[in-house]
């Protein structure tokens, strides 16, 4: 039983390296079939160039789909961190009937097909005489940001002190006051990582903008339209070089913020100790 534990130990790592390559490869030639001379994309490379990715500069109707997806990306993310810190302090702080049912009904988007939530809200919203719009989009990403954003502030919560709260209070500060001066600064590191994880996540979400942003498409609808017509197919690959970089270096950024954030409150709470 020990040498078999040993032999599995040794060939783990062979197969984790197997099983990302399997999964990243196709995202890795991205960017090597973008700055192919040729507009097909297969080997051998017909040469280097960069004018697909100068293409994309005088291009109109991408420059409004960037612009669409960035102000849903804002503003979805800016929607869903300000629930996800109502809903993270309500599920740290308050123990109170139905907050694991309702933690549970935060968490369901989760495991939700996407198309299913788009089809409803294009339900709902067709009921209510809605029109399709941006604003339809937005409330879409919130109700699937908002698990990935209550997650991260759940964490930041768990590990904030709650007696720097008492000791404000005992000073004399208003409830309000304690929370814009002493919590939610301790706290931004989570805050920020909410927000960028937010405004990735919406950034890349097609499926809910599909259904619900008519004729103001947002930036992976305006690639899907794209990838019809075979000439476009280079400077979509160029743009999709560009959004993949935009969403690691986000994503960095908001993984060094979390690490920043809990190396802190190990700090914390080793002084405390």
């Amino acid at each position: 039983m020990t040498l078999l534990r040993k032999a599995g130990a040794s060939w783990l790592p062979i197969y984790a390296g197997l099983y990302l390559l399997f999964l990243y490869l196709p995202v890795l030639l991205l960017p090597v079939f973008s700055v192919n001379a040729s507009a097909i994309p297969v080997f051998p490379l017909k040469g280097l160039t960069f004018d697909w990715y100068r293409s994309l500069a005088g291009n109109d109707a991408l420059i409004n789909a960037l612009w669409n997806s960035l102000l849903v990306g804002v503003a979805s993310a800016l929607l869903a961190t300000v629930l996800g810190i109502c809903a993270a302090r309500a599920i740290t702080r308050y123990r109170f009937r139905g907050r694991r049912p309702m933690t549970a009904v935060i968490m369901a988007p989760l495991f939700l097909p996407e198309i299913i939530i788009a089809i409803s809200l294009l339900m709902v919203a067709m009921q209510l005489g809605l029109g399709l719009s941006l604003i339809l989009v937005i409330f879409g990403h919130v109700l699937i940001c908002l698990p990935y954003s209550a997650t991260v502030l759940i964490s930041g919560f768990e590990g904030f002190d709650p007696s720097f709260e008492e000791a404000s209070a005992d000073l004399g500060e208003t409830a309000f006051g304690t929370l814009t001066r002493v919590t939610l600064p301790i706290l931004m590191p989570a805050i920020i990582s909410s927000l960028l994880v937010s405004f990735t996540i919406s950034l890349d979400e097609f499926i809910i903008a599909f259904f619900l942003s008519g004729s103001e498409p947002t930036l992976p609808i305006y690639i899907w339209g794209q990838l019809r017509f075979p000439a476009k197919l280079p400077g979509v690959l160029a743009l999709g070089t560009l959004m993949l970089l935009a969403s690691l270096l986000l994503l960095t950024f908001a993984e060094m913020l979390r690490r920043r954030a809990a190396k802190r409150t190990q700090l914390d709470g080793g002084f405390h100790a």
